[in-house]
């Protein structure tokens, strides 16, 4: 039985193939993989509804926003869920993920520089409820953020 939560090796081809080609039409989709245009109609509104977005991964450098950095956040328990909605107020936030250990918050940011780095951090450590931060420097992607390794894994599982 299919697993609703689960995307699998036909939709991972179809995700695949619009990597690909963003823009490609419900036909040239439907050659490309192999499947009926009805199939690929139907399993891309179904994607569309299960799927946060389609959309693309604008780098923020392409912005003015040359520099990226993680604040790791300690935070009073009870107040997480207000600090964390204070930080989705903060536009120079991208992502928060709770994460286990010293700290509980992984904050991903980006800045114009350094002096909008420290306006950033001291923006975060204002929120109540934030305890402690401590502010890590990227100085260089190795691996950029990808999904297409993980669909054609998935793709290939049939």
């Amino acid at each position: 039985m299919p697993n609703p939560d689960r995307i699998d090796a036909t939709d991972a081809r179809l995700l695949l193939a619009l990597t690909e080609d963003p823009r490609a039409t419900t036909i040239a989709l439907a050659e490309q993989t192999g499947l009926s245009r009805n199939t690929v109609q139907s399993r891309l509104a179904r994607l569309e509804e299960r799927l946060d977005s389609f959309q693309r991964r604008v780098p923020p450098k392409l912005l003015g926003y040359p520099l990226t950095a993680f604040v790791t956040t300690q935070v009073r328990q009870r107040l997480l869920d207000e600090v964390a909605a204070a930080l989705a107020d903060i536009p120079e936030v991208l992502q928060v993920q709770g994460i286990s250990g010293q700290t509980d918050l992984m904050v991903h940011v980006v800045a114009t520089d350094a002096d909008d780095l420290y306006r950033i951090a001291g923006q975060i450590l204002a929120i109540p409820g934030v305890e402690r931060t401590n502010t890590a420097l990227v100085m260089r992607e190795l691996v950029d953020y990808r999904i297409s390794p993980l669909l054609r894994h998935r793709a290939e599982a049939r």
